[in-house]
């Protein structure tokens, strides 16, 4: 067994100033992922800083309209929300569609944000991974990558990211606030997650003890007229082969609002500005939708086993613009 030292502060700086000191540190909030890892000997800390009894939970409206979600709000306290499921559905529904009630009940916005890639060498302490142990290789390259993803991949790695809601999060051009020993940053969300590029196992840009603090959401007119749509092997339980955010407006019969992004098929939450570009504008029917799916899909790198998603994600698209077209009041 290896020891773990374990405290539990009250406060916001001192949880900072905790695993700031010590790099072999780590925060842990719901615990939905890290117990699993630490089990594992994926993720091998020798001290855990419990941050469940700091005042980072709640939902605020902020002056401009928009939403502040304490980063240790829980999953399913956020779904239910009166304010993120009138101004923000795509938000609630992510979460919804995101785990299980049991694990919603536990699990932390700012966790889930997170969270680890659910490669299954990552996962592996004995697989090479340079996610997990840099320069060691890339195992699902070759392996069993039927789940990975075919945007943003590189020769290093080809990890789906996991979070649902911050592919709608993404959509929505939320910050993510941080506290760290020098004081409080903040970070558009489409900056917080990186490209794995040849760093796979820099997936942030939070320094050793930066904490997420709360999640802000701006004032998003579309998107009261939004979803999340999520495509899987099963309904229950499970981790998107394809899905997507999206906002949509229309005003005298074409669209001039919209916000896309897509789960399931990046390494990263995927904004889909090239659809977007299609789409401003234009009038709203199938060949525009499927043209804009298209050429957000072309910069894809499937592998043989994974190639089904670039269509996939296509037709999710489309059928997403669509649904929302019905809905929308114009």
């Amino acid at each position: 067994m290896r020891p773990i030292s374990y405290s539990r502060p009250t406060a916001v700086a001192d949880a900072v100033r905790a695993v700031s000191a010590d790099p072999d540190s780590s925060y842990l909030a719901g615990g939905t992922t890290e117990i699993d890892l630490l089990r594992q000997n994926v993720l091998t800390p020798r001290r855990l800083v419990d941050i469940n009894e700091l005042p980072l939970a709640g939902i605020e409206e902020t002056p401009e309209g928009g939403l502040r979600i304490g980063a240790l709000t829980r999953m399913s306290d956020t779904a239910v929300h009166p304010l993120v499921r009138e101004r923000f559905p795509l938000v609630a529904q992510a979460l919804e569609l995101g785990a299980s009630p049991q694990l919603r009940n536990m699990a932390s916005l700012g966790g889930n944000l997170l969270q680890r890639v659910r490669c299954s060498y990552y996962r592996d302490a004995q697989a090479p991974c340079n996610r997990r142990d840099p320069g060691t290789g890339c195992s699902a390259l070759q392996g069993v990558n039927r789940g990975h993803a075919v945007l943003g991949t590189s020769d290093h790695c080809i990890a789906t990211h996991p979070s649902d809601v911050a592919v709608a999060l993404t959509a929505l051009d939320a910050r993510i606030h941080t506290r760290h020993e020098r004081g409080n940053d903040s970070h558009h969300i489409d900056d917080f997650f990186r490209l794995p590029g040849d760093t796979p196992h820099i997936e942030h840009p939070l320094g050793q003890g930066e904490l997420i603090t709360a999640i802000e959401i701006p004032d998003t007119p579309t998107a009261r007229t939004s979803l999340y749509l999520k495509v899987r092997d099963r309904e229950s339980y499970e981790f998107a082969l394809a899905s997507v955010a999206a906002t949509l407006l229309l005003e005298r019969g074409r669209i001039s609002g919209v916000r896309l992004a897509l789960g399931g098929v990046a390494t990263k939450p995927w904004r889909a500005r090239q659809a977007e570009q299609v789409l401003l504008g234009a009038t709203p029917d199938q060949d525009v939708f499927a043209r804009a799916a298209r050429e957000e899909l072309a910069p894809a790198r499937p592998t043989p086993m994974n190639a089904f998603k670039v269509e996939l994600a296509q037709r999710t698209l489309v059928r997403a613009l669509t649904t929302l077209t019905h809905r929308n009041p114009s």
